[in-house]
């Protein structure tokens, strides 16, 4: 199949010139496929005439080396964990093999996993989710309003976003509420 039009448009735009589109037809490469006959951007260029540079974008383009994806460096090292080991929330430092749920860190001195009460189902336990129910846990000074929110009929997975992105003023009407209902 001889090279269309537009083909023959993005080979103006690598950088031929008419002259060396009608060199490519009588060297005999008269489709894109015969560009892989070619082979490489030296050849090309010691047939048609072109300089190095535009034989390269050329063949390139032709061969599809442009779109090939970069080889990605894979990381010269890396560090595994065993599913139990446990980092503090506070510093990050991993707990030593004896820790228990509501020890102290020894690197910062707070509780590494503090125990936090699930605004949910009332059950407590350390880590980010309740492992009763699976509600992510909420900041223990919001636990009321989360329960409220709860009351209110808020899905289980969106109380703790809500909390978040509510503002100081939209949680003091909520605190407001709070009092009211003792």
């Amino acid at each position: 199949m001889p090279l269309t039009e537009l083909e023959k448009n993005v080979l103006r735009a690598k950088g031929l010139t008419d002259a060396n589109l009608s060199r490519l037809g009588e060297v005999g490469v008269g489709s894109k496929s015969d560009f892989a006959v070619v082979g490489d951007a030296d050849t090309l260029a010691a047939l048609v005439g072109l300089p190095g540079e535009i034989a390269q974008k050329v063949m390139a383009w032709a061969t599809g080396a442009a779109a090939a994806p970069a080889a990605i460096a894979a990381p010269t090292n890396f560090v595994v964990d065993s599913g139990d080991v446990v980092h503090c929330v506070h510093c990050k430092h991993k707990q030593p093999k004896d820790y228990s749920a509501g020890d102290l860190c020894p690197a910062c001195g707070r509780q590494a996993e503090p125990i936090l009460a699930c605004f949910w189902c009332s059950s407590s336990g350390p880590g980010k989710f309740c492992r009763s129910c699976g509600a992510q846990f909420v900041p223990t000074g919001e636990l009321e309003l989360a329960v409220l929110l709860r009351r209110d009929g808020l899905p289980k997975d969106a109380i703790p976003a809500k909390l978040i992105e509510m503002s100081a003023a939209d949680k003091d009407v909520l605190w407001g509420r709070v009092r009211r209902s003792r």
